[in-house]
């Protein structure tokens, strides 16, 4: 791909090597040897007692812990600001998402009206999302309740080492596959399929979730459509990378290479097949609307 000199989404919540830690004091233990003489002054008299009771009364209630007061301390809070220093090629590959993401913004913008644009929030080991806590595992992911994306950027090796499919192109399908789920978070399609749950057999909405992976495949082939159309970063060999990634996610191959055995009832990401065929689809026409997997007669 022809990606670098871009420009890069300013959408980008880089939280690789984030960390905090709490300071809530030490109890009594940390109590200052000059606040330690003038309570002992005040105590010793009726009137130095309700002195420092309507002292400590006033912090309390107005929201300041009394123990900062006590022991000095002023600050229960303490962010770590450490800069993250990755690898060069982690770096690298921070900067390839955020072209990417940019690039989906461009493309969207001009497709559906008042855009909302999703940010991609980039980790390392584990995030907190507004859909729950979440580890590298768990692979890329999209939450409709912050509108973000989520990825650990190891994630794009595991897809040389482990899954075969290696690219700059395969890991742009990734982001836009992601950022399709954004889409069917805006035009309501995501909160229907989730309303679903509970009312039908857990058979059949696997069904469903298949339906709305293969909906954000086809979202993928339109972005990739109408970027090569105006921008032209794609080279020789790019359409290959994706489609070999779409193969290489599908349930029927995962399943098979995992335990030997594959269940279809349990399909939540459809075939390689499927996959391939949307993502196909989607960058051949470029058209928004030949995308309903729900009404497809073949999936």
């Amino acid at each position: 791909m022809k990606w670098k000199g871009r420009r890069k989404s300013a959408n980008v919540d880089d939280r690789r090597g984030a960390s905090s830690s709490s300071n809530s004091g030490s109890g009594l233990g940390g109590l200052s040897p000059m606040i330690i003489g003038l309570l002992l002054k005040l105590v010793t008299s009726k009137k130095g007692l309700i002195i420092v009771a309507v002292i400590l009364g006033v912090m309390y209630f107005t929201g300041n812990n009394p123990l900062n007061f006590l022991t000095g301390n002023t600050n229960n809070q303490i962010q770590s600001t450490t800069t993250y220093k990755g690898t060069a090629k982690e770096n690298e590959l921070a900067d390839f998402s955020a072209t990417i993401l940019a690039d989906t913004e461009d493309i969207w913008n001009q497709i559906i009206p008042n855009y909302r644009e999703p940010t991609l929030v980039i980790f390392t080991g584990s995030v907190n999302s507004a859909c729950g806590s979440a580890s590298s595992s768990t692979g890329p992911f999209y939450c409709p309740g912050d509108e973000k994306l989520y990825i650990d950027l190891s994630f794009f090796q595991e897809m040389e080492r482990k899954l075969n499919a290696p690219g700059d192109f395969a890991q742009a399908y990734v982001i836009a596959h992601e950022v399709g789920h954004h889409i069917q978070n805006i035009t309501g399609v995501n909160r229907k399929v989730q309303s679903m749950r509970g009312k039908v057999s857990q058979t059949q909405y696997n069904k469903y979730s298949v339906m709305l992976e293969l909906q954000a495949d086809f979202y993928a082939g339109v972005w990739a459509h109408h970027s090569q159309r105006i921008n032209k970063m794609m080279e020789n060999g790019d359409l290959e990378e994706a489609l070999n990634a779409a193969h290489a996610i599908g349930d029927d191959r995962l399943q098979k290479n995992s335990t030997g055995r594959v269940v279809p009832d349990s399909f939540t990401h459809g075939t390689s097949a499927q996959r391939m065929r949307w993502f196909k689809k989607g960058f051949d026409t470029g058209d928004v609307n030949q995308g309903d997997t729900f009404n497809a007669r073949t999936l």
